[in-house]
């Protein structure tokens, strides 16, 4: 019986890395859709450099990710 535990831990670990990787890119994905919303209402450069830092987002990650209009 000791191994059908050992098993079944394996798998459940897995399936919560696999969520945990899940959310991850997801987190990442909508960081960087209101990092390019940030930026399209910005007035200038300066103003969109604030706006993420306040917001605590990356200039870059908005370059990481293509949006459904881009498709």
């Amino acid at each position: 019986m000791p191994s059908a535990r050992h098993i079944t831990l394996i798998s459940e670990q897995s399936e919560f890395a696999e969520a945990r990787a899940a959310e991850k890119a997801e987190n990442a994905r909508q960081c960087a859709i209101a990092a390019r919303t940030v930026a399209s209402h910005a007035e200038d450069a300066a103003d969109c450099e604030s706006l993420l830092a306040m917001l605590g987002l990356d200039a870059l990650a908005g370059k990481m990710v293509r949006t459904v209009s881009e498709l």
